[in-house]
């Protein structure tokens, strides 16, 4: 149905698959290039070696990372329920249990916190739980490798292509309206 303004409503179910669909679909079509990306990146001593059609952890940081931004955005009872029902789409898709699949996302998200803290940026800490999941330390040239820590210029590259893959709430609601 749409409004008087022109916003069609959708109701919170249909905003979860959306959602879920949407993240799915662009972790499908880019994760290639983001491997490609980072295995051609000159910060690296020697290339990483990621494989292209291991794009589950990366699709788990960008679930962990925009499920943090609904709250932002929705009125409280609504973000929960939006959560929800993203969670048990991504749990059937993984073919998991909603609560195991939740404990998986919550695992990601304390991963994420702890290696971004004490910032409470969301951009950068998926960056960084990037460069843990896949092991990228290894391949860094020996300064950076023994602190542990990516290569400041690695990471400002990998904020740059994580900013493509958080979900754009304000354009969204743009075209639609949740209806109650």
């Amino acid at each position: 149905m749409i409004t008087l303004f022109g916003r069609k409503k959708l109701t919170e179910n249909t905003i979860a698959n959306i959602f879920v669909n949407s993240l799915v679909d662009l972790v499908d079509k880019g994760f290639e290039d983001v491997a490609e990306l980072i295995r051609t990146d000159p910060s690296f001593e020697r290339q990483p070696q990621i494989d292209p059609n291991n794009s589950d952890p990366f699709l788990l940081i960008l679930v962990a990372g925009n499920i943090s931004y609904i709250p932002k955005h929705f009125n409280s009872g609504q973000d929960r329920r939006i959560i929800e029902l993203s969670m048990e789409k991504l749990a059937n898709m993984y073919d998991m249990e909603k609560l195991e699949f939740a404990a998986l996302v919550k695992e990601y998200k304390t991963l994420m916190s702890r290696l971004n803290h004490p910032s409470k940026n969301t951009l950068y800490a998926m960056s960084k739980a990037v460069f843990s999941k896949y092991k990228l330390n290894e391949y860094q040239e020996e300064y950076f490798r023994e602190l542990n820590t990516p290569n400041p210029i690695f990471l400002k590259k990998m904020n740059e292509i994580m900013e493509h893959f958080i979900w754009n709430w304000e354009a969204f609601f743009d075209k639609y309206k949740v209806s109650s």
